[in-house]
């Protein structure tokens, strides 16, 4: 079966725009391929800093002929319905259509539609011109005298397509100018004159030849087994970098691994301001020496060509700006150091938070007092939660997180302990921001939990109380993430804690929208508990009873609940108690009333009904003595033991009976079943 090779060569390509490049092409190709009726066996692009490539493998050679029948509006129906079928069928008059008689409808029109098979390679050049002019790039630009817009300016495409036993063709088609062909070009400096491919096997090795690694994920496999094998050489290790790697990747079509150095006075720099410096202006890897687990004063920088010199000019260039580099930082460093970080407070009362939620001095101001009121509930001493609150934000006007804003926290811790605060004081001011994201782990520490705690249910209620709440995947406060923030440090930390009630401590507005922010909580949860394996109805039915903020009492409830469900006696039931609600659903409907009071008990007249009422008589009072016990597992057999009453209350009893008095008695022991599964969760948000 035939194959398809493209490659869409160009100036340099942002490398951060790359792989989702490559797999966009993927997925505009094979989606056009597929509407016309053309299957494959499979498709994998690859990415350079100068090319997006795409293969396709076991391409159908033609698309097969569509005969559809597309039925329209009735016979005599509006114009307007009749333009609107006559355009969507591609119809030029209604008496190209057929008239089809229905006994019960009536006479209506349809459209008989049939397309006949075209050639892969027709389907493929006309879909590409479409393709390439709207590719969904974030930013474009116009070059010359053209009209076409590429991320950069582009210079060639190739092409190719057929079996692997004859010679493919090129597929034609042209754009501003650009015509497709069989020809590409290797390395910009290694190898730069141009050479005809055939197909992938081909491409690939004659681009290796013209030093070019097509993988991307090969790019990334050299440049740290090189670099591990420089630092080993040296007695060092690789400090692992996965985004940085994955930068570089996008920089480099022939990796080069170098090793330099800088002034070991500059070791006397935290760690991680070296290597944010190295990293953000040189792109660079650091070496760290196991021996002490500190920094070593070498580096990797990844080189493009394979240089005459051996890299030594590049080494030296990379040298001479990390050397200015570090200054800068070492010059930051010590004028931060002068100052304590209790005296950077009153800057904070010039930087806005939020046009609505005032400056970051208020917003401190909120924290301490909020963490005051969380540290009992955490176990954490009082006025250290204050003290590290207070101090939490105080590094934002320092000089080294204003020029990397990702030490903040970090370096707020630094300079605490610097300055002699207590250790779980700037523990908290580092651990505050955490968890980060889903690999990030939870303070564990009880000031910084309180504080942690804090600054996300501060941020919570002060966006929920504006109206700035996330809609659809827009989220530009990062509230979802502080909300599972939240959930996790409650769940791994074992916490007991009235979510609504520190909804309410946090912001007063949430007495009366906090509802809205805990079915957030309670999504937020869903997503938390389903990559563990738990089904989000039975989230649902346990959010639904009056009360259940206790989000640690929620897992645990909703643990014993998928326990109990998977057994036949909860499964039994839960079929029961639905088929009970479903009854009781339409009576109430039917009636208008809701069915509620206890059944009479001169009016239970049947055995099965007498041991129905009293089986829920005693599980209720079970259910109850076990969940003030907090014993969920205990509540759950309590439940269980109605499984059998009810099988047989439907097995022997006709609900709907002639006497009103009896009819009303057994909805009424409906009812019951209804109220005694929601002691435990409400069984109709449940599926199944």
């Amino acid at each position: 079966m035939p194959d398809l090779l493209l490659e869409l060569f160009s100036e340099e390509i942002p490398a951060r725009m790359q792989r989702r490049a490559a797999e966009d092409l993927k997925s505009l190709v094979t989606n056009a391929l597929v509407d016309a009726g053309v299957t494959y066996e499979g498709a994998k692009a690859f990415s350079t800093p100068r090319r997006l490539t795409l293969h396709i493998a076991g391409l159908t050679a033609g698309s097969k002929p569509t005969r559809e029948e597309r039925k329209g509006p009735r016979v005599g129906s509006p114009e307007k319905a009749l333009e609107g079928f006559l355009r969507g069928a591609g119809l030029a008059s209604i008496d190209e259509a057929q008239i089809v008689s229905d006994p019960k409808k009536g006479d209506f029109y349809v459209a008989v539609i049939e397309k006949p098979g075209r050639a892969t390679a027709e389907i493929i050049a006309e879909a590409m011109p479409g393709i390439i002019r709207n590719f969904p790039w974030p930013k474009s630009m116009r070059w010359g005298t053209g009209q076409l817009r590429w991320v950069r300016p582009l210079h060639s495409i190739v092409a190719t397509f057929g079996p692997e036993t004859e010679e493919p063709e090129v597929v034609p088609f042209e754009i501003d100018g650009i015509v497709s062909s069989n020809t590409t070009r290797g390395h910009r400096f290694l190898s730069p004159d141009a050479f005809e491919v055939r197909r992938l096997d081909d491409y690939a090795d004659k681009l290796e030849k013209a030093k070019v690694v097509l993988d991307a994920d090969r790019r990334k496999d050299i440049i740290v087994n090189d670099a591990r094998n420089r630092a080993m050489a040296l007695g060092l290790e690789l400090v692992e970098d996965e985004g940085l790697l994955e930068e570089v990747a996008g920089l480099v079509e022939w990796p080069v691994v170098l090793v330099g150095s800088f002034d070991e006075a500059f070791l006397d720099l935290p760690d991680e301001v070296i290597r944010l410096t190295i990293r953000a202006n040189q792109k660079c890897f650091v070496l760290r020496d196991p021996a002490t687990g500190r920094l070593s004063n070498r580096f990797v920088a990844v080189s493009n060509i394979v240089a005459s010199d051996g890299g030594a000019t590049i080494i030296a260039g990379n040298e001479k700006v990390i050397r200015a580099r570090l200054s800068d930082a070492r010059f930051f460093w010590e004028t931060d150091l002068k100052a304590p970080l209790e005296s950077r407070l009153p800057k904070l009362d010039s930087v806005v938070f939020h046009e609505k939620l005032g400056t970051q001095g208020a917003r401190v101001n909120r924290l301490e007092a909020l963490a005051r009121e969380i540290a009992p509930l955490v176990g954490a001493d009082v006025e250290k939660a204050a003290r590290a609150a207070r101090l939490a934000k105080a590094d934002l006007p320092t000089q080294m997180v204003y020029e990397f804003p990702e030490l903040q926290g970090q370096m707020g811790r630094t300079y605490a302990e610097r300055q002699g605060e207590d250790a779980s004081v700037a523990r908290a001011i580092e651990e505050h921001y955490k968890p980060q994201g889903p690999s990030d782990a939870v303070p564990t520490d009880p000031v910084a939990v309180a504080v942690a705690l804090a600054d996300k249910l501060d941020l919570l209620t002060g966006f929920w109380a504006i109206d700035e709440k996330p809609t659809g995947s827009k989220d530009p406060f990062a509230l979802r993430r502080a909300a599972l923030g939240v959930i996790r440090i409650v769940l791994e930390n074992g916490l007991r804690l009235s979510l609504s009630r520190l909804l309410v401590r946090a912001n007063a507005a949430m007495a009366e929208a906090g509802g809205d922010l805990l079915s957030f909580f309670a999504d937020r949860l869903k997503v938390h508990l389903r990559e563990q394996g738990a089904r989000h109805d039975l989230i649902d039915a346990v959010f639904a009873l009056e009360g259940q903020d206790d989000l640690l009492m929620v897992v645990r409830r909703v643990e014993a609940l998928g326990a109990f469900l998977a057994t036949e006696d909860g499964a039994n039931l839960l079929a029961g108690s639905k088929r009970a609600a479903n009854i009781l659903r339409a009576e109430e409907k039917k009636d208008g009333v809701v069915i509620s009071g206890a059944p009479h008990a001169d009016h239970l007249a049947e055995p099965a009904e007498i041991a129905l009422a009293a089986a829920i008589d005693t599980a209720r009072a079970e259910i109850r003595s076990a969940l003030s016990r907090e014993d969920f597992a205990g509540a759950m057999t309590a439940l269980a033991g109605l499984r059998a009453p009810v099988d047989r209350f439907f097995d022997d009893i006709l609900v709907n009976a002639e006497d009103a008095d009896l009819r009303l008695n057994r909805l009424r022991l409906l009812a019951e079943i209804r109220e005694a599964t929601r002691e435990v969760a409400d069984f109709s948000k449940i599926a199944g």
